[in-house]
């Protein structure tokens, strides 16, 4: 079952961004504010993230490792060190901010493509990555299928927009490192100044 608390926690209190709702409704918060590079977006908080009050907190998601892996962040953090994630010109935020579980399992209602979109408005990102099709898929009211990995042709409120394979352990068969390593070549771009277009899709 689905639960609902109000976010507290070490995490919480160390968090850039705190939950926009100033209600306590989201899971874990956002780590949002103007000036970032690149912004993440995944669909909800597995369960054990919510647990854990903290981003991709399951062990065996690859997200933390990739970040490294690719580039992003200069050392492997761990989960409950997100609110760092600033420091290198990164935020994050989800699609499902309420809810938590599988993709699969999420009730209609607990997408909110809106209030995402209200957030990149507000916090003008230059880059906006989904780190699943199915996150850009409720966003963009487009079918997985059509969703390819990489740079998109069109934009999210004017950011950049790209879409990436997942690190969670249930997308592991299809987990693809090149569009990370892709989207980190494009983002030390940006950091240089190098380049205002974004490069080509697939």
């Amino acid at each position: 079952m689905t639960t609902t608390e109000p976010t507290t926690g070490p995490a919480a209190e160390g968090a850039p961004g705190p939950d926009l709702t100033s209600g306590g409704e989201y899971l874990v918060p956002d780590v949002l504010r103007p000036g970032l590079t690149l912004v993440l977006v995944g669909t909800a908080p597995s369960r054990i993230s919510a647990r854990a009050r903290a981003y991709y907190a399951n062990p065996e998601n690859r997200f933390w490792r990739t970040l490294h892996e690719v580039g992003l962040t200069p050392r492997q953090l761990s989960p409950h060190e997100y609110p760092l994630l600033p420091e290198y010109g990164i935020g994050l935020t989800d699609v499902a901010k309420r809810h938590s579980g599988v993709d699969a399992a999420l009730p209609t209602d607990a997408w909110a493509p809106e209030e995402l979109r209200a957030k990149v408005r507000q916090y003008r990102p230059q880059v906006v990555a989904f780190t699943s099709k199915r996150g850009a898929s409720e966003t963009l009211g487009v079918k997985t299928g059509r969703l390819p990995y990489g740079p998109q042709e069109t934009t999210l409120e004017g950011a950049e927009l790209w879409v990436l394979p997942s690190t969670s352990p249930l997308g592991q068969t299809y987990f693809q490192l090149a569009p990370w390593q892709d989207l980190a070549a494009r983002v030390q771009a940006l950091r240089c100044g190098a380049g205002t277009s974004a490069p080509a899709g697939p």
